[in-house]
Order: structure tokens, then C-alpha cells, then sequence
């Protein structure tokens, strides 16, 4: 069968003639098995192509869903690390109150330190990490860390209202605002005079503001000087407490006399350049026990 021959014949209706083919039985099995080949072929890429198209759109939705997941991790990140440094803000607070009242901080940095690395800067810390699963672990850790912190600084707060509701009088003579607006341009610290071009300690603070801009009593306290002081120019000088008493120097007028009595807020002068000064501002100083002393130490503002 396969070795006889098959004749085709092909007619033409109008001219009347024909073709004619001669065709081996293998070939016309070869062209069948070929035809039968190709069709399977198209069937089998067909699957495959539905196949591909099924997994192609899932893994389009796979990584929508993680790139979802992504933008909550890092959203989630960010609120952590906003918590973090609200809870920075309370301790620097709490520490700022117990200098004041003079309240032993030495058991409260002992409670806070068995929390954990408290100063770990958790987006530097655990962003990098590529797992997610080991990201949302370490954001739980993190969280519930979070929550033993806050509530040792919630013990730490009733500690303290405690001690401001028996010491009420050391809070109201404590220098705890700022005597001015403007900016601060030299702190308290080692510095290079602008005068004599050497390294010298500043004993205050150099607060830069227009010429006349008010400055207020930061606590109550009882004035003990006005008048000019030497390199100072027009200061005042105001004590609080036995201990503590602040000093305002450089002035361009001095708006209260001596022995009176301000409260915290009261206007006491105007901000000058008198005396041993490049330029307007305030030099803020706090002295206590006569010693100067930092007095961002004492603001809370």
C-alpha cells in the first residue's frame, strides 16, 4: 500500500483540461503524519501559551501585592521611627524636669536601659533588610519594645508630678523659657573670641535679635542688678533661689529696678549691643551655686 502509486487530477471547468499527479503511498502517509504533527504542535503551544498568560497575570498580581506590601512596610517604618523619636523628645524632657527638682535619674537611665538599645535608629537598623517576613518580625519586636519604653516613661512622669506637686516653688523659679526670640549664634562652650582671636569658654549663650526686641524674665525671681558691667554693657541680674540665678547682658534698655520682684513671662528689658559686642543679641547666662551652667539645661521650650 504504501509502495503503490495514487494519481490526482485536477480539472479546470471552463477550458475543459486537466492535471494530473502521480503521488507515492509513503509520501501521502508522510504528508498525513505531518499535517497530524502540526496540528498536535499548535494544540500543545496553544496550552502553553494559555498556560503562560494564567501565570504571567498571577505573577502581575503577585507583585502588585508586594509591592503593596512594601509601601505599608515602609509606611509602618516610618511611624515607628516617628513614635521613637517622640518618645526621644519625653526622655530629654524628663531628664530636663529632674535636673530642675533635683530628682536622682540614676534608676530611671537603669529602667530604660533594660528595655533595649533604646538610641537604635530602627529605619537604619531594620529597612535594609530584603526578607519581609523578617522585617515585620523585627517591627513587631520593635513595637512591643516601644510599649515597655512608654510605659517605664509613664511611671517615670507620675514620679515626677509627684515630686512638682511637693515642690511646686522650685518649678516656678526655675529659668525654664527662653528671654528671647531669635537664634541662637554661639552656645556654651570653647570658642575663638571675636576679639581677642584666642580659644575662650563662653560661659552663656548668644541670643541674635533686632535691637529692641523685648526679653522676659525666664522664672520668678527677685532683680539684684541693673546698670552697666563692665564688658556685660547694661545687664540685669535676677535670682531665683539661693542657688540659681540668671544673668542678661549687652542690653539697649533695662525695663525694671532693682529689688523688685517678676514672674516668669514679665518684661525685665530690650535686647542692645552695649558693652563688649559685635552686634545686637541677647548673652544669656545661668549660674548656679555661681558656677555657669548650660542654660539649655533648664529649657523646656
Amino acid at each position: 500500500m504504501l509502495f503503490r502509486k495514487y494519481h490526482i487530477v485536477v480539472f479546470k471547468d471552463k477550458q475543459g483540461s486537466c492535471k494530473k499527479f502521480q503521488l507515492r503511498g509513503w509520501l501521502i502517509a508522510a504528508l498525513f503524519i505531518v499535517m497530524v504533527g502540526l496540528t498536535a504542535g499548535n494544540v500543545l503551544l496553544w496550552n502553553k501559551y494559555a498556560t503562560h498568560s494564567r501565570l504571567e497575570k498571577g505573577l502581575n498580581l503577585a507583585e502588585k501585592t508586594v509591592q503593596e506590601q512594601k509601601t505599608q512596610l515602609l509606611s509602618l517604618s516610618q511611624k515607628i521611627s516617628s513614635l521613637q523619636k517622640n518618645l526621644g523628645r519625653i526622655r530629654d524632657f524628663d531628664s530636663k524636669l529632674r535636673v530642675m527638682i533635683n530628682l536622682d535619674q540614676d534608676g530611671s537611665q537603669a529602667a530604660v536601659s533594660k528595655g533595649g538599645p533604646t538610641n537604635e535608629n530602627f529605619s537604619k537598623g531594620y529597612l535594609p533588610l530584603y526578607r519581609q517576613e523578617l522585617l515585620a518580625r523585627k517591627m513587631h519586636e520593635f513595637l512591643s519594645q516601644l510599649n515597655v519604653e512608654a510605659r517605664l516613661e509613664e511611671v517615670r512622669q507620675q514620679e515626677i508630678m509627684h515630686t512638682l506637686r511637693n515642690n511646686q516653688n522650685i518649678l516656678e523659679a526655675t529659668p525654664s523659657i527662653w528671654p528671647t526670640s531669635g537664634w541662637v549664634t554661639s552656645g556654651f562652650a570653647w570658642r575663638t573670641s571675636p576679639f581677642t582671636g584666642k580659644r575662650e569658654f563662653h560661659k552663656g549663650i548668644d541670643i541674635s535679635a533686632p535691637r529692641g526686641t523685648p526679653i522676659y524674665a525666664p522664672a520668678r525671681g527677685t532683680i539684684t542688678f541693673t546698670g552697666r558691667d563692665g564688658s556685660y554693657g547694661l545687664s540685669i541680674r535676677l535670682k531665683h533661689n539661693a542657688s540659681l540665678s540668671t544673668r542678661f547682658a549687652h542690653l539697649h534698655r533695662i525695663a525694671v529696678k532693682s529689688g523688685k520682684i517678676v514672674t516668669r513671662g514679665e518684661l525685665i528689658g530690650y535686647v542692645g549691643s552695649t558693652g563688649r559686642s559685635t552686634g545686637p543679641h541677647l548673652h544669656y547666662e545661668v549660674r548656679l551655686n555661681g558656677v555657669p551652667v548650660n542654660p539649655k539645661r533648664y529649657i523646656l521650650n
